[in-house]
């Protein structure tokens, strides 16, 4: 099988009749975050297969009506925040959003209130396992895990969580954005047995349907 995952950068070759000479035949999409609706509809209406993301910090999807607030969301892809499904024969879960560094800021959040987001994935990952013999294949979030292609900065400082989720449920992959990549740093680091990959802009991973 085979997976585009893409993240916080609109890409010319993805939007643009080159998508399906390069990638007409991955069979499924992961967006990690900061990405426009108008290119996510455009990769999956243009590719015509499953979708599935999380959101980022630079995400904006609410607009206000007569009734007052409403969120919106990319026509055709499936919000995996917070949520374990099974997608292909593989176990996804998602967890959106960055550390908080703004108290108003969209789709951020604290250590504890992402580790308590983690807490309430629990009884899904352990249906899976009772239900298919693994926890999870793939966890799909913007942030990095903490220590790992994270920044010194605040805004860039990873998730706490998600070193606990991978020494506890081991997913095959994680899955993140958020950190832009310039020059030689890391884009993949394994840790216990996850391979933790930033997918910056975009990147082709291949796997198969039991995860491994």
């Amino acid at each position: 099988m085979k997976i585009l995952a893409i993240s916080d950068k609109v890409t010319e070759v993805l939007y643009s009749r080159a998508i399906r000479e390069h990638y007409g035949d991955v069979d499924l999409i992961i967006a990690c975050g900061d990405l426009p609706f108008y290119y996510l509809e455009y990769i999956i209406s243009s590719l015509n297969v499953p979708g599935f993301f999380v959101y980022g910090n630079h995400d904006f999807n609410t607009r206000f009506t007569t009734e007052g607030r409403v969120s919106i969301h990319p026509p055709g892809w499936v919000n995996l925040d917070g949520r374990s499904l099974c997608a292909a024969g593989l176990l996804l879960a998602g967890l959106e959003g960055s550390v908080r560094y703004r108290p108003d800021g969209v789709h951020q959040y604290t250590q504890s209130e992402t580790q308590r987001k983690a807490l309430r994935l629990l009884p899904r990952l352990i249906l899976n396992r009772l239900q298919h013999g693994r926890y999870l294949d793939i966890l799909v979030a913007h942030a990095p895990p903490f220590g790992i292609h994270d920044g010194p900065d605040h805004a860039h400082i990873g998730f706490k969580a998600f070193l606990t989720l991978m020494e506890r449920f081991r997913p095959r992959y994680l899955l993140h954005g958020h950190k832009h990549v310039y020059g030689l740093e890391p884009t993949r680091t394994t840790y216990h047995e996850t391979e933790v990959i930033n997918v910056y802009p975009y990147r082709v991973i291949e796997i198969s349907e039991n995860g491994k």
